[in-house]
């Protein structure tokens, strides 16, 4: 007893000067420029983000070489992804876009999985397709766009063979290690693959394939739960009560698989279920929060891990955007509030100690976040 009002009484802590932080207008702008010099000032010679370095006592599981190269390919993705979508226009900003663009694009068409125990490059593949539709939208040249064309249809064939057989995407078969992935099917990831392929699509006008678009939706679908929580894999659909699987634990999920959904057509993905989980995320916040830079995935309350926060924040911009446009500017102001009183003293964002690729992953969420509140 004692101990769950020592917990309560930490939420309402937290929340209290989390609102008094969040009261004041936002200053984007310098967030962002904060965010974009880390950024140029930490990429790697090769024009990437990130490295395998950084081990700790527990570190996730990773087999090589394949792991590690999803890993830095996704991390770099979104890196690249943040300083295209946040604006910033200064020389050195572009210079380490088109440092960027160039590693990315020479590594995204050998992603695989060499060990299908771990098909991390599910996230690669989703990534790659955002930055490569942000390079779309800046450049307006016919070759450039063609060439994005050209790398965006490799990586959502790979998306394609890489989905499970039993419909959506996991990154896990501890059992069978098929050929075609037979393993546990997570709702986010199949958030995070259905919503790339969407803005590639609507982006580059790419036509993607409707049995696939359709039996994402169909797995979307079995993980959602009647108050829109989805459990966090297809595994837990039978247990959906269980703390990771209820509101609290799906408050990293229900931003990108609400969102996800309502691309795909789903009209029970109403305005309201948006606004109710919006809402929700900011008033809620503590629950992700307190898992916010936890070295043990799930350890916190509601078994929720650091690296759903900035996950979260970045879906639920998306989903902002999807409400009537009138209603947009008070969500965005409050999102970017919040994610300002995150920032590191190096301008940096992280919610996970992922080796060393959770600054560069961490601040091209944010500053793609920020980039859609100005």
């Amino acid at each position: 007893m004692l101990r769950t009002l020592v917990i309560l009484g930490l939420f309402v802590v937290s929340a209290s000067a989390q609102d008094d932080q969040v009261a004041a207008k936002p200053n984007i702008q310098a967030a962002i420029k904060r965010g974009v010099d880390y950024l140029v000032s930490h990429q790697n010679k090769n024009g990437s983000w990130g490295s395998a370095h950084r081990t700790k006592g527990l570190n996730i599981y990773a087999p090589l070489p394949d792991a590690h190269q999803s890993y830095h390919a996704a991390s770099s993705a979104l890196a690249l992804h943040g300083l295209l979508e946040c604006g910033d226009q200064r020389p050195a900003t572009i210079a380490a876009i088109e440092k960027g663009e160039k590693w990315l694009l020479s590594v995204l068409p050998s992603q695989r999985s060499i060990n299908r125990s771990a098909t991390y490059n599910i996230w690669g593949h989703s990534y790659g397709l955002r930055a490569l539709a942000s390079l779309y939208r800046r450049y307006p040249d016919p070759a450039k766009r063609a060439e994005y064309v050209r790398h965006a249809k490799i990586q959502i064939a790979k998306l394609q063979a890489y989905e499970d057989v039993n419909k959506g995407w996991g990154y896990y078969d501890f059992d069978d290690k098929t050929y075609k992935p037979s393993g546990k099917i997570m709702s986010f990831t199949t958030a995070t693959a259905v919503l790339a392929l969407h803005d590639a699509s609507t982006t580059m006008g790419i036509e993607l394939p409707p049995v696939l678009m359709k039996r994402s939706l169909e797995s979307l679908q079995e993980m959602r739960t009647t108050d829109f929580s989805y459990v966090y894999g297809r595994g837990h659909r039978f247990r959906p009560r269980s703390a990771i699987n209820r509101p609290a634990g799906s408050l990293g999920r229900s931003q990108a698989c609400n969102a996800a959904s309502r691309v795909l057509g789903d009209e029970a993905v109403t305005d309201e279920v948006l606004r109710t989980w919006i809402d929700r995320l900011f008033e809620r916040n503590g629950w992700l929060d307190i898992g916010r830079k936890r070295p043990i995935p799930h350890e916190a309350p509601a078994q929720v891990a650091g690296y759903f926060y900035f996950y979260a924040h970045y879906y639920a911009a998306e989903c902002i955007e999807m409400l009537p446009e009138n209603e947009q500017a008070q969500w965005k102001e409050k999102l970017a509030a919040l994610m300002i009183t995150k920032q590191e003293k190096n301008g940096s964002w992280w919610d996970f100690p992922l080796y060393n690729y959770h600054y560069a992953y961490g601040t091209g969420y944010v500053l793609t976040i920020l980039g859609r509140c100005q």
